[in-house]
């Protein structure tokens, strides 16, 4: 046939789509879902979000895909889930277009998610559960008979929809398969959730080249906490899907509700663990200020339920800190007034 690829507005699953096939487009409704039947055994699924953001009940549709990332390092499968929340086609998109015949063997399917009711698109990374307005995903073809594949992600806000002929002159995959992305990137519109952990930046680009998800800023973020709330901003996210790290990167800055001022070049934030490490660089070392009290490190680890701080001494490395009153500052040891020190033994 002449047109390229599928298009769906999303009301079926991916793995009935895939198995009809390539070479046409279709935008149709789905029929009535069966009546539910129990559930069968299956292997563990992906990571759940949290339960305010948690799927529709059994019975609901979804338009969902999956990318599958198998790491070099230790062969590791993990999972990338993208679903678009909404069951209805008046709020967003659902459109797969998948390659031609007359197309390379190689060649990638491409899947369009938007979504403007309250969930929007759903992307599920490691600990972080990230919604967006829209989100273009380019599926690699499997290698080596693997089940699933890799691939890429641009997400941000934007819209898109079903066109009634293809552009003129238009020549690109979504186009020739009747499907318009219109991303308008804007602060604040990519909400990642980490725990209790609510972090939001404008852009968002997964590439199966690295494995690493980067979310662009300007970042922006709280932690709930009924005794020491945190907020604080960076100039980046990277989340490391082989390493599982999410890393906030560029100029961040952490302040608690009790006083604390932390900076850093880089840190890595694991809310599940109640845990940030703060790296400093030699001209910039991380830092952790309560009242008068300082401590510097090249790397400082931060309890985030107590609202302390300890210097970790790598080699080489120096551990300096300013106190008063002889009292030491959290992970350091007592010196007369505010001379810095290098405590010993820090660890």
């Amino acid at each position: 046939m002449s047109k390229a690829g599928w298009t769906w507005t999303g009301r079926a699953t991916l793995a009935l789509l895939l198995g009809l096939g390539a070479g046409m487009v279709w935008a149709q409704q789905a029929p009535p879902p069966p009546a539910p039947t129990p559930p069968a055994q299956s292997s563990p699924s992906p990571q759940l979000p949290p339960e305010d953001l948690a799927p529709p009940a059994a019975g609901a549709e979804q338009s969902s895909l999956e990318l599958v990332r198998r790491s070099e390092k230790d062969g590791k499968e993990r999972r990338i889930l993208i679903v678009k929340t909404g069951t209805r086609d008046d709020t967003g998109v659902f459109a797969l277009c998948t390659p031609t015949e007359n197309e390379p063997e190689d060649a990638p399917t491409l899947a369009v998610f938007s979504e403007t009711d309250t969930g929007g698109v759903r992307l599920t990374i490691d600990k972080n559960v990230i919604q967006v307005p829209l989100a273009v995903v380019t599926q690699l073809p499997p290698k080596d008979e693997q089940e699933g594949s890799d691939g890429r992600v641009e997400a941000s806000a934007g819209t898109a929809r079903f066109l009634e002929d293809a552009p003129p002159g238009k020549t690109d995959r979504l186009s020739r398969c009747g499907v318009e992305a219109t991303p308008k990137p804007a602060p604040s519109t990519v909400l990642v959730t980490q725990g209790r952990t609510e972090l939001r930046g404008q852009t968002l680009v997964y590439d199966s080249a690295d494995g690493i998800a980067r979310i662009d800023g300007p970042i922006t973020f709280k932690r709930s906490s009924d005794k020491d709330p945190l907020s604080g901003q960076s100039e980046r996210i990277e989340v490391s899907v082989d390493e599982e790290k999410t890393t906030l990167v560029g100029n961040v800055v952490l302040n608690s509700d009790g006083g604390r001022i932390s900076r850093a070049a880089r840190v890595e934030y694991d809310d599940t663990q109640n845990v940030a490490r703060l790296y400093g660089t030699p001209e910039q070392p991380a830092e952790s200020v309560k009242g008068q009290d300082v401590l510097r490190a090249g790397t400082i680890l931060y309890d985030l339920d107590r609202n302390e701080v300890r210097a970790v001494k790598a080699e080489g490395g120096t551990i300096t800190g300013e106190f008063v009153d002889g009292e030491p500052a959290e992970g350091g040891t007592p010196a007369p007034g505010a001379a810095p020190v290098t405590p010993p033994g820090a660890r």
